[in-house]
């Protein structure tokens, strides 16, 4: 006679995490994803791009920022074909500099991809703060962000960003400048996109603030801090999420249109912006190709990841279920 055992609790957390897997694979998300091919292909290229851009060093076949592996001789080397010189082929040619334009790509993602991520969650976060403190708070708090907010929709938020980013470069010791780029160019991105994530934080938390649960915590003596934090940030999250995903393929945007104006990264590390702008002097000359490879790249990241916004939308909405 077997004696049986019940589970012990190191069996405990992997059965836990095989519920929470098949509650997440039978989810009406999951089920809207598989039904979608929009959404399944779109994911499965931004899934492509963030792992090349993360392999690079492995994956590129030069490195296109270090000086020492660079021969002007591959300069202007058209796709695919030998160089008239070195005899070197390149799978996407090379730039005026002899840099291999795949590599630059490459590397020139994991820039856009990094200022985007970055601009978005300081956006979100200075964002969702502000949106719960001006809904739960309310009073002459609320009004004084909301005007702020206001204010800074009137005007557009490349313009936005365009300022802060000045202002912010004025700012910086010359000497600082080219290494606190970067960082100022996600400060100017996500300052000029935070207003979107405090309407709807605001609005969600008018709403959520007058449910039982809420004066439940208020009962038993919760602080408001921790009212805002553990119970109704979790029920606002939703639409947040979908904006959140929007608003990265708009940073990645407003992050190649600042690069292309010059004002955004510098250029000793291009993004994709940058090697847009450096691309576009040679396209009237016959080096098509160094312009239209990153032109390509940055089209497709940003229409895959807004195209899984906009899926995202619909799959989290109740009423489309």
């Amino acid at each position: 006679m077997t004696e049986t055992r019940p589970d012990t609790p190191s069996d405990m957390p992997v059965a836990v995490n095989k519920s929470r897997l098949r509650l997440a694979l039978e989810s009406d998300v999951f089920y809207s994803f598989r039904r979608s091919p929009v959404a399944v292909v779109s994911a499965l290229v931004v899934l492509l791009l963030l792992l090349s851009a993360l392999l690079a060093p492995w994956i590129a076949p030069s490195n296109p920022f270090d000086p020492a592996s660079l021969n002007l001789m591959n300069g202007f080397t058209p796709p695919g074909a030998p160089n008239a010189f070195t005899g070197d082929t390149f799978l996407m040619g090379t730039d005026d500099q002899g840099r291999d334009v795949f590599s630059t790509i490459l590397y020139g993602m994991r820039i856009s991809l990094f200022v985007g991520v970055s601009a978005v969650a300081f956006a979100m976060v200075l964002g969702i703060t502000l949106g719960l403190i001006s809904g739960y708070v309310g009073g002459w708090l609320e009004t004084i962000i909301m005007r702020i907010a206001d204010v800074q929709l009137t005007f557009p938020s490349i313009l936005v960003a365009m300022l802060i980013f000045g202002v912010a470069k004025g700012v910086t010791p010359v000497e600082y400048r080219d290494q606190m780029a970067i960082w100022v160019l996600i400060l100017a991105i996500g300052l000029s996109d935070w207003v979107q994530f405090a309407r709807v934080v605001r609005g969600a938390t008018l709403v959520e603030k007058n449910k039982e649960y809420v004066a439940a915590a208020r009962l038993i003596g919760r602080r408001p801090g921790a009212i805002m934090l553990r119970h109704i940030l979790p029920n606002v999250l939703s639409p947040v999420l979908v904006i959140a995903t929007i608003s990265l393929a708009l940073a990645i945007i407003a992050e190649a249109t600042l690069s292309f104006l010059g004002v955004g990264a510098p250029p000793t590390q291009p993004s994709l912006g940058t090697l847009i702008r450096i691309g576009q002097g040679f396209l009237f000359s016959g080096e098509w190709w160094i312009l239209f490879f990153p032109a390509c790249t940055l089209l497709a990241l940003a229409l895959s990841v807004n195209l899984l916004g906009d899926w995202l939308r619909d799959a989290l909405n109740p009423r489309l279920r």
